[in-house]
């Protein structure tokens, strides 16, 4: 049994303001009837036993430690600005 029809494409194509021609519509009928098959698949695993992760791995911090440095003179920093103001960069205002 299909899980989408060509008319269901049709409106999800009309909704994201797009056009396909009928062999296109034809062919992405197709491909998520496909995808949701699967999916559909995968939703009649038993699941209860298995608890929630946001990753399959462990996951570890790879940053370095903070160290507290000295800054970049501000002279420096606005050497190479087109316009400056006091000790900061001019940027032209956004409307």
């Amino acid at each position: 049994m299909s899980k989408i029809t060509k008319k269901e494409v049709e409106h999800i194509a009309k909704l994201a303001e797009l056009e396909f021609g009928d062999e296109a519509l034809n062919k992405f009928t197709y491909q998520l009837d496909q995808i949701l098959s699967h999916v559909a698949k995968i939703n009649e695993v038993d699941t209860s036993n298995i608890k929630p992760t946001s990753h399959t791995l462990e996951i570890k911090n790879v940053f370095r430690k903070d160290e507290i440095k000295e800054s970049v003179p501000v002279e420096d920093a606005l050497s190479n600005a087109p316009e400056k103001a006091d000790s900061g960069f001019l940027v032209p205002k956004i409307d």
